[in-house]
């Protein structure tokens, strides 16, 4: 069906472009945006039916390691790091994990993500184990490693039948030396180790477990009555399965190095499933009520911005299934996300033309003006946000770089789609002059808005900023103190990932007691807090659980309550790591912006902007603080996207401003008044605009609070409430800063040196 669709519209196209008649031409055009708009809901489907979803979609383990040297006067080199890298994909590969997530971060840190697997407890243990095969003698000596050996390690049979694992001698001489020296001892043995461990091993507490793969990692200890130098048979009660395992994982490489698991997250199958389908109708209900207030604002325009919409989301994802990317909860968000910010690019143009129809102009024309004078805003609002999304995707983790690279795809789609080809679709459309006297039925200009003249349209004639400036800006200063005074009797309410520890996540039924829970499974460790609703109950525990204590915690709830569980583990290392990157990304998203904005506009547009988004950035934190939700590393997603849809909301006024500063003040210094109308009135122009495009942006974010996943409601409100606050600011807070910095640059005394150059310039008889 969706090949025929794509036919179709081919077809459709074609003919659209091709012929001349009116009417033909209209129906064509409505029949070719109707099958784009079949193809992507027939498209969906399929389309999602093929994404690799990340761990908190469809279960699975994540798992973070501090790599270190396996010897402790030994240094740690970058080599060792990619070639423990390379040995982990080998291991991934024997589980046969599809699409698995390994990346390298910072200096000696491996992340691991395996959603979809089923076993997790073998997946953890295939590839955390070092699989480092050591020869030692009966008291623990180290006599040779595994760089001896050389070739693939295979099963064999040792003279018994059973199964058995031969080994291939490459350094032979070495070999001859250690079996010449081994069997002149008293106790004349070679015993063959797997991740020998000096604090926990010994031969003699192992011996009569040695060649029990399942009980001991003393795989063999042979009696040596000869030197020799060949190749080795490992011997043990092995099972087939067991000596298949082995050798798989000497196969694989020995891992030049040792993996510390500093931080983890397992979440059940089950318990991922319910968080995407809440996601995908929540994402579908926040699409719907965008296309509807757009088809509601601008009419005949409005479907047309709403098949682009349609197209634009299928593209979006069909984009990040072919670049592979691992689809999230944070990933979907972005998506919802980028379909607000999208429809600003919409939004902008229809506005420009609007504003070209109410001076008078011709349909074409204003159609045409319109697009040229907004195209700088929507380039300059999207430029700053991908600015803001390549930072997050260069030093954020996990599921935050799978947001970021939504977020980056969605942004250049945003320009091929809601600004090429929507406005070639539509030009094509005012081509056919069906609307040169519907303007009302094209984008929503009324006659009566119509009023001949050269003069810009200003709209709301009573919206006077700068006569309410002090209260405009005595308002979030109140705010930000009376928060600040109650943050300091309840503190902020850090999850799991900036203090450490251990979060388990539980969805409850019937089963489940609370008190029952608290009393028995969690008697044995420190409650730091517990948060719950309808659905899910979470704990945070002060311990940092192993690997061991992990699979344990979560076969005990399983088994007791038969519930689907979430369990995150952090670090103190990884709590450190975090927290520094969370400063560096707001640090470096500042300096991004105001060096992007002073180079396309000027420096006191650029500190203005800032100080808007420190504003933006403040308000949301004190909000979080003072209502006691909880902040995790996601938080910092939600307000570097703050940043980024806020200050694109900011450049469109900063755009206005500009253009009327320009238009008036070519040949002459304003006066104070002068600016301050100029500010006035680009507020004007822009409120509607900054208006509707936070309302259909945060439509989306709203309808992900509702109907969606409740793992990522705090990072919804944060978004929330960052795009509302982002609207106060872009209207009430940064042009005013602007008026405040220009005044004083236009108002600044000349120095004394520029006075002086002038009356050296002054010639009599010429020029005085």
């Amino acid at each position: 069906m969706t090949y025929i669709g794509i036919g179709l519209a081919i077809i459709s196209l074609i003919l659209f472009i091709k012929i001349k008649g009116k009417k033909s031409k209209l129906l064509l055009g409505i029949i070719f945006s109707s099958i784009l708009v079949f193809i992507s809901i027939v498209s969906l489907k399929p389309l999602f039916s093929k994404m690799n979803y990340g761990l908190d979609l469809q279960g699975g383990f994540e798992v973070l390691y501090e790599v270190k040297p396996l010897e402790e006067d030994q240094e740690l080199t970058s080599d060792m790091v990619y070639n423990t890298y390379k040995a982990i994909l080998k291991r991934i590969d024997i589980l046969g994990v599809s699409e698995p997530e390994i990346t390298i971060e910072g200096d000696n840190h491996i992340r691991i993500g395996l959603a979809g697997v089923k076993n997790i407890e073998e997946a953890r243990n295939t590839i955390s184990s070092t699989a480092v095969l050591s020869f030692r003698d009966s008291s623990d000596n180290l006599l040779m490693t595994s760089s001896v050996l050389g070739g693939n390690a295979k099963v064999t049979t040792d003279q018994y039948g059973k199964p058995a694992v031969s080994l291939s001698i490459k350094d032979k001489d070495t070999f001859y030396e250690v079996t010449n020296k081994v069997k002149d001892m008293t106790n004349n043995i070679i015993v063959i180790w797997l991740d020998y461990d000096e604090n926990e091993d010994s031969y003699l507490k192992e011996k009569n477990n040695c060649g029990s793969l399942s009980d001991s990692k003393c795989l063999s200890a042979a009696r040596v009555d000869r030197a020799f130098a060949s190749d080795v048979i490992i011997q043990g009660n092995f099972s087939e399965k067991e000596a298949q395992n082995l050798v798989e994982l000497i196969n694989s490489g020995a891992l030049p190095t040792k993996l510390d698991e500093i931080s983890s997250r397992t979440v059940e199958a089950s318990y991922g499933m319910k968080s995407l389908d809440a996601t995908i109708i929540s994402g579908i209900i926040g699409l719907i009520l965008v296309c509807i207030v757009m088809i509601f604002v601008y009419h005949f325009s409005g479907i047309i911005a709403s098949v682009c919409i349609s197209l634009y989301t299928v593209l979006s994802f069909l984009i990040f299934y072919l670049i592979g990317g691992v689809l999230t909860l944070p990933g979907i968000a972005a998506m919802l996300l980028g379909i607000g910010m999208a429809v600003d690019a919409s939004v902008l143009c229809f506005e420009r033309i609007k504003e070209q129809l109410k001076r008078g102009v011709s349909l074409k024309e204003a159609y045409e003006l319109g697009n040229k004078e907004s195209f700088s805003s929507i380039i300059d609002a999207n430029l700053t946000t991908i600015i803001v999304a390549i930072i997050l995707f260069i030093l954020g983790q996990s599921s935050v770089k799978g947001f970021a690279t939504m977020l980056i795809i969605n942004i250049i789609v945003t320009v091929v789609i809601m600004v090429f080809f929507s406005r070639y679709i539509l030009k094509k459309f005012v081509e056919t002059k069906a609307f040169n006297n519907k303007l009302n039925l094209f984008i929503g200009v009324r006659k009566k808005q119509i009023i001949k003249s050269d003069d810009v349209h200003i709209p709301f004639k009573k919206v006077e900023i700068y006569k309410k400036r002090k209260l405009l800006f005595a308002i979030p200063l109140v705010i930000i103190m009376g928060s600040i005074i109650g943050i300091i009797f309840t503190g902020f309410n850090f999850g799991v990932d900036f203090t450490g520890g251990t979060n388990i996540t539980i969805n409850i039924n019937d089963k489940f007691n609370e008190n029952e829970f608290k009393d028995s499974i969690l008697v044995d460790y420190t409650l730091k807090k517990e948060d719950k609703n309808d659905k899910n109950y979470t704990y945070v525990i002060d311990e940092v659980l192993t690997k061991d204590e992990i699979s344990a915690l979560n076969n005990k709830i399983v088994n007791s309550y038969d519930v689907n569980t979430d369990i995150f583990v952090v670090s103190q290392i990884v709590k450190q790591e975090l927290t520094k990157n969370a400063l560096l990304s707001l640090l470096i998203a500042a300096i991004g912006i105001i060096i992007y904005i002073s180079i396309r506009f000027k420096f006191n547009y650029a500190i203005s902007g800032v100080i808007a988004l420190i504003h933006d950035v403040v308000m949301t934190i004190l909000f979080f603080g003072l209502f006691n939700i909880e902040i995790t590393s996601i938080f910092i997603a939600a307000i570097l996207t703050i940043i980024g849809y806020s200050i694109n909301a900011t450049i469109v006024t900063f755009d206005m401003i500009r253009d009327l500063y320009n238009n008036k003040f070519k040949n002459k210094k304003p006066s104070n008044k002068e600016l301050e109308n100029v500010v006035d009135d680009a507020v004007r122009l822009t409120l509607f605009r900054s208006i509707l495009t936070t309302l259909t942006t945060i439509l989306p974010v709203i309808s992900l609070m509702i109907f969606g996943a409740k793992e990522i409601l705090n990072f919804n409100i944060a978004l929330l409430l960052g795009f509302i606050f982002g609207l106060y600011s872009s209207v009430f807070i940064s042009n005013q800063i602007w008026l405040y910095l220009e005044k004083k640059s236009i108002n600044a005394p000349k120095k004394k040196d520029d006075d002086k150059e002038l009356e050296e310039l002054k010639v009599k008889g010429i020029n005085c």
